[in-house]
């Protein structure tokens, strides 16, 4: 009898410890597994499902999809769903990517991102008020027609923007109206992803519900670093961003992460070499290996998507080419074997 009420007390300590780890409102079903992410490249073409499919050769579970608008220095128009664009750079393409996408099986992050023609969209400024007005009113028409596909497409995680790093300081009103205009519209989880310098000044992270980071951080300022070195350089950067979602209640993610397959790829990538004589496959393994090792097992982290996947592989990856792309790379058989290790790990 005793065994038996002892068993019983065991098995209901085990259970209210399991509860008490969960954020107040939070259940089990909202638990997020780790995201094994692919970044598509959004093709000038039509593709199929056999194409779409491809991101399971590395054990991709999550496709980003990435329908992109542009805007110009200094001037606050965003141009989107243009004729002259990509087909899946559209509504009509991003639509269909989406669809295949699900039919694979695979849950799709929306990411709608605007290039600046010329620069960086994080430098994006305006020098007036008037201008703001116009580009807040541009920005909406943009970011609410994706989160009406989102909520149309049922799609699993919408991002509001990318690397808007002038922008969301100078304009945090705008912003926190917008996330509850886009919360109107799409009721699924969202995320913001902040370049790697300034995700610390973003201030709607209480909106969110992933703390979105493009994880580019210059690691070490070497031509051809090892696994230990490049993972010794992650260890602080690590703690820091441990922290950082702990002031907020936030799993942080990846919103994109990767490395170039050439020397010195690990420090400011976008200082590294397009020679040809600069290729490093091995580096861009190495790199792959260090960051899953430091945080793949990680509570706190959710996963995150890599940078990037083409749908013409006749012209894209391979032994002699130096892009971001793993594909036909040893960095290839690094994520399959990480991403293929990933079992269910709730992030709490």
């Amino acid at each position: 009898m005793f065994r038996k009420v002892f068993v019983s007390l065991l098995i209901l300590l085990i259970a209210l410890s399991g509860l008490m780890v969960l954020s107040p409102g939070e259940t089990e079903e909202t638990l997020s597994p780790r995201i094994n992410g692919v970044s598509l490249v959004n093709p000038h073409f039509v593709v199929d499902s056999v194409q779409m499919n491809t991101v399971r050769r590395v054990n991709g579970d999550w496709v980003a999809v990435i329908p992109f608008g542009f805007s110009r220095d200094n001037e606050p128009e965003v141009h989107f769903n243009h004729e002259r664009q990509w087909w899946g750079e559209r509504l009509e393409g991003a639509e269909e990517l989406i669809r295949l996408a699900h039919g694979c099986g695979l849950k799709v992050m929306l990411k709608p991102h605007v290039w600046q023609r010329g620069s960086w969209i994080g430098d994006f400024d305006l020098d007036s008020e008037e201008k703001w007005k116009v580009w807040e009113a541009h920005y909406s028409a943009y970011i609410m027609a994706y989160a009406r596909l989102a909520e149309k497409m049922q799609v699993e995680l919408f991002c509001i923007a990318t690397e808007y790093k002038v922008a969301v300081v100078k304009r945090p009103a705008y912003w926190s109206n917008l996330i509850k205009e886009i919360k109107r519209e799409y009721h699924g989880p969202l995320t913001y992803a902040a370049n790697w310098d300034n995700y610390e000044n973003v201030p709607f992270w209480d909106q969110m519900d992933y703390i979105g980071v493009d994880a580019y951080f210059p690691l070490v300022h070497e031509e051809d670093p090892d696994v230990a070195t490049i993972k010794r350089a992650w260890e602080p950067l690590a703690s820091k961003l441990r922290s950082f979602g702990a002031i907020y209640n936030k799993p942080i993610l990846f919103a994109e992460y990767g490395y170039q397959s050439a020397n010195g790829s690990v420090g400011n990538h976008w200082e590294v070499s397009q020679s040809a004589d600069q290729v490093n496959m091995e580096l861009q393994a190495r790199a792959y290996e260090a960051l899953y090792g430091v945080f793949w097992n990680e509570p706190w982290f959710a996963g995150g998507f890599f940078w990037k996947w083409h749908f013409d592989e006749q012209r894209h990856g391979g032994p002699q080419d130096l892009s971001f792309t793993p594909q036909g790379k040893p960095a290839e058989a690094v994520i399959t074997r990480w991403y293929g290790s990933n079992v269910s790990n709730p992030v709490r």
